[in-house]
């Protein structure tokens, strides 16, 4: 299976990242959160698999569209 890019749907800040390279997750965890205007806003993972890179980090300001992780699965 190809590796899938996790893109955010809204711009802000990385305000959690409570995943890790090597970690596993499944359908719906949460990849990072996003502070956009004053509200807290989770990136769910499509689907389960390792995650083998997290291309943001705590505090960064993302774009909308803008890839954060890739999972493999």
């Amino acid at each position: 299976m190809p590796d899938i890019k996790i893109v955010t749907e809204v711009a802000g800040r990385i305000c959690a990242t409570p995943v890790q390279v090597g970690g596993t997750v499944a359908d719906g965890d949460e990849i990072v959160v996003v502070e956009a205007m004053k509200m807290e806003i989770p990136v769910l993972s499509p689907t389960s698999g390792e995650i083998t890179s997290v291309l943001v980090k705590l505090d960064d300001v993302v774009a909308e569209g803008q890839a954060i992780a890739i999972i493999a699965n």
